[in-house]
């Protein structure tokens, strides 16, 4: 089965106006973002939601994806890891604007943990999409350049898998390069998509 056929389509109107593309953590699934998708498409009826399969089977958790190994990955490495998968990600989200038909100023990219690395960093290749959620993320360097996409950052202050601090000076940067840029955090949320991030994702959206 092809990454394409393993994503999950939860809402394509005929002529949708807007595409919102999902994109889960390492070793995990469309699936688990399901509850997320559904929220999204309850929300707005005239967009098309899809929660994206990551293209390689994980090589840590049995039945998962994965973008890039994380396997010995370290702050030196972690960029250019990021780097060779990005070619596979920003085609992924050119598929899935074809199939709808949405361009990308209509389309949004949501992703938890190595998914919002990888929406993060397609906002340095291209303009890919107009809005990027990272949900629990980071960069993989901080940026050097304004990106064209509005970025919004949600995060727990007691994630231990990537510390909230990653996402404060993310924020930070961005401010300095003058981007379109807002940080919501959860008071003791771990690395999760806790039920509380859904009030600001609300607000932003």
């Amino acid at each position: 089965m092809t990454a394409s056929a393993a994503s999950i389509v939860v809402q394509q109107p005929a002529q949708a106006a807007r595409l919102q593309l999902l994109f889960h953590g390492v070793g995990a699934s469309p699936e688990s973002l399901l509850g997320l998708a559904r929220w999204l498409a309850a929300r707005d009826a005239q967009a098309c939601v899809v929660s994206v399969a990551a293209p390689h089977a994980s090589d840590m958790a049995p039945g998962g994806r994965q973008w890039f190994s994380v396997r010995g990955v370290t702050e030196d490495n972690r960029q250019a890891r990021v780097d060779a998968a990005m070619p596979v990600f920003l085609d992924t989200v050119a598929h899935w604007q074809r199939r709808s038909g949405v361009a990308p100023a209509a389309t949004a990219l949501l992703g938890f943990s190595q998914g919002a690395i990888m929406a993060l960093e397609s906002t340095r290749a291209q303009a890919a999409a107009a809005r990027v959620v990272a949900i629990a993320g980071r960069y993989a360097e901080l940026p050097d350049a304004r990106p064209q996409a509005a970025i919004h950052l949600l995060h727990g202050t007691a994630d231990a898998v990537m510390p909230v601090a990653l996402a404060q000076q993310a924020h930070a940067r961005l401010q300095q390069l003058g981007a379109e840029a807002t940080l919501d955090t959860v008071d003791g949320a771990g690395h999760q998509l806790h039920p509380a991030m859904l009030v600001p994702l609300a607000q932003w959206f």
